[in-house]
């Protein structure tokens, strides 16, 4: 059975130390891509913008700095309170964006317990799937 656990929240974009935009995002989880976080950013634009990476990266990047490349991942304290920055890269340009780390860390336990860690390839059906190949 197929579940979404997902969270609308408010991100911040910063563009300097100083300087923040509110931008309003969707966090998103899918029994069906168990590996993966989806996240819908709704910028000023006719569409919203997309990003998917590894559920592992932002659980891990809570507590501890993670990632390479294109995602990369840390937690942070702004004006006080607990925060997670996540560092976009790609061919388009790069943004930093600052969440909440509360409503993050309480998202993320949601799909935690959905999809325990470590039996993300049980939702995947690749067992019975392989069961029925052989049994041809």
């Amino acid at each position: 059975m197929r579940t979404v656990v997902e969270r609308e929240l408010e991100l911040n974009l910063v563009l300097s130390p100083e300087r923040r935009i509110p931008v309003p995002a969707r966090l998103g989880y899918v029994t069906d891509d168990p590996y993966a976080v989806h996240v819908t950013f709704h910028i000023d634009s006719a569409h919203p913008v997309h990003w998917t990476f590894a559920r592992d990266l932002l659980v891990e990047g809570v507590f501890r700095p993670c990632g390479r490349g294109d995602v990369r991942v840390w937690p942070a304290k702004a004006e006080g309170r607990g925060v997670v920055l996540v560092a976009l890269s790609s061919p388009d340009g790069e943004a930093l964006l600052e969440a909440p780390a509360a409503p993050v860390s309480a998202w993320l336990e949601r799909t935690l317990r959905v999809v325990p860690p470590g039996t993300e390839g049980e939702q995947l059906g690749l067992d019975d799937e392989l069961a029925e190949l052989l049994a041809r």
